[in-house]
């Protein structure tokens, strides 16, 4: 069977953690009809864009509040990349939790900060690889995508799906989803991209949702 990979174009609720997780979990329930076997969503999906909020909402790396999602992951047998920012010993980060159908986890740190994000948040160094049935994934995180270097290097250790979650904005849209169809030709990477839908803090997200194959053809985009 082949693999099977998932954007989920989440509108996440101002800083309302569990309402946002409550919404993940029916995409998630929405994906599994689908037989998806990885699932990702946007940046700091899970308290949306606000990086006014992010000092209070910061998650620890073993957070209760990512039970549900550990259940559902579980439930359903997928693979989940979900946005959060992260307190760890270096500071706060912009992050994502790579959450495992048994329980485990794994964190990813933004490399590259972009407009007034460096004013909140570290730039971070953790770059797990993503373990699929039959395949490897990478993490991205929004800015992360705009430098080739970064899906050059994944594909370098291996990874053969890429996985983004961004908040882009429509005048930024184009200009980012093609470095995203490059890379998805160039490494021969199958590439999922989860653009939030709706407002995020003071940007407006283009939504677009996409995935491309390892050809750089786009096979799916939610408009």
């Amino acid at each position: 069977m082949a693999l099977a990979i998932g954007a989920a174009q989440a509108v996440p609720r101002r800083g309302d953690v569990a309402e946002n997780v409550q919404r993940h979990l029916r995409l998630v329930r929405l994906a599994a009809r689908h037989d998806v076997q990885a699932l990702v969503f946007p940046e700091l999906s899970l308290t949306g864009y606000e990086l006014d909020l992010a000092e209070s909402l910061p998650f620890s790396e073993d957070d209760a509040r990512l039970e549900p999602l550990l259940r559902a992951a579980s439930d359903h047998e997928m693979v989940l990349v979900v946005g959060a920012p992260i307190r760890l010993a270096s500071g706060l980060h912009i992050g994502a939790f790579i959450v495992y159908p048994d329980s485990a986890t794994a964190v990813y740190t933004k490399h590259h900060l972009g407009g007034e994000e460096g004013q909140v948040f570290q730039p971070g160094d953790r770059n797990p690889l993503v373990k699929l049935t039959d395949a490897t994934g990478a993490v991205a995180i929004c800015a992360d995508t705009n430098l080739p270097s970064h899906a050059r290097n994944a594909a370098a250790r291996g990874a053969t799906v890429y996985l983004a979650g961004v908040v882009f904005s429509p005048a930024e849209f184009g200009l980012s989803t093609g470095k995203l169809q490059a890379a998805a030709s160039e490494h021969s990477m199958t590439v999922a991209l989860a653009n939030a839908g709706g407002p995020a803090s003071t940007l407006e997200s283009a939504g677009g949702s996409s995935v491309w194959s390892e050809s750089g053809e786009l096979v799916a985009r939610y408009e």
